[in-house]
């Protein structure tokens, strides 16, 4: 069982990392990747606790990038956790998660639900804050009964909460997963709101600037758009990976390497990643 695609405490996840392998390895995975949003952090805990528990890691990162009319995320998979120049470029985008923040719970107070800033530290355990953390806290506040009712009446895109916040180029993360050493990967792509052809235009662009591979296997994508985008990925000669998005315990219902029940990823991807990273690396 693989999963490559889960959050710890070093973002918006509720485990710390070392406790996310070992959960990992109780649910019966065998190849974990941990892909905090815009941190490193949490890599070097993880991949002690999975070298204890002789569980394969691959260190990974998942990046806010500048896209419309959806939005883009993009994965990075065997990144350097000491890259210099990748960890300069996260702390810019945490700065402006910081002042999303900011004018998000200002939006809120004006609308009658009042959170302070210290109040996100319960939930925020890392140096990554954003929205989740928010959500949290108006959940404990009583303003809304779950977090997804959080994001769904004030925080997501459109929302009356909703502030938007500095994002990198899609090619500029590319290049910094590729120059920390790493091999840069299209995050659910059903989150971009492209049709099929809008769809294979943008990878094959992506591609010729070093995209690596599509998330595949996500846990809200429908089995028509996992065979479309396999379908594109291998017209591409592109990886097909897969992962839960896993953020702990209860979290919209998913577990980890298996989603919300029928979703698998794979064994044999984690073999592509790893030819190709080596192909890339010269090892």
């Amino acid at each position: 069982m693989v999963d490559l695609h889960t959050h710890s405490t070093a973002s918006d996840g509720t485990l710390e990392p070392a406790e996310l392998v070992r959960k990992a390895m109780d649910c019966g995975v065998k190849a974990l990747s941990l892909t905090d949003h815009d941190t490193l952090s949490g890599l070097k805990e993880a991949a002690a606790q999975a070298s204890e528990l002789d569980m394969k890691f691959i260190p990974g990162i998942e990046i806010s990038a500048d896209f419309s009319p959806g939005t883009m995320h993009m994965l990075g998979y065997y990144v350097d956790a000491d890259d210099s120049v990748l960890k300069q470029k996260l702390s810019w985008l945490r700065e402006g998660r910081d002042r999303r923040n900011t004018l998000i719970l200002q939006m809120l107070e004006k609308q009658g639900y009042p959170v302070e800033m210290r109040e996100l530290e319960v939930y925020a355990k890392g140096e990554s804050v954003g929205r989740p953390h928010i959500a949290r806290a108006m959940v404990a506040k009583g303003y809304v009964g779950n977090e997804e009712e959080a994001f769904n009446r004030f925080l997501a895109k459109g929302g009356p909460a909703y502030a938007n916040k500095e994002r990198m180029n899609p090619t500029r993360a590319m290049e910094l997963v590729i120059g920390a050493g790493g091999l840069p990967v299209l995050a659910h792509p059903q989150t971009l709101d492209l049709n099929s052809t809008e769809l294979a235009d943008l990878l094959a662009e992506l591609k010729e600037a070093g995209l690596a591979g599509v998330e595949t296997y996500y846990f809200s994508h429908s089995e028509e758009e996992m065979f479309l985008y396999k379908h594109i990925a291998d017209d591409l000669d592109l990886i097909v990976t897969g992962g839960t998005d896993y953020h702990g315990p209860g979290f919209k219902g998913i577990e980890l390497g298996r989603g919300l029940g029928g979703m698998m990823v794979p064994d044999e991807v984690v073999d592509r990643l790893e030819e190709e990273h080596k192909a890339r690396s010269g090892s």
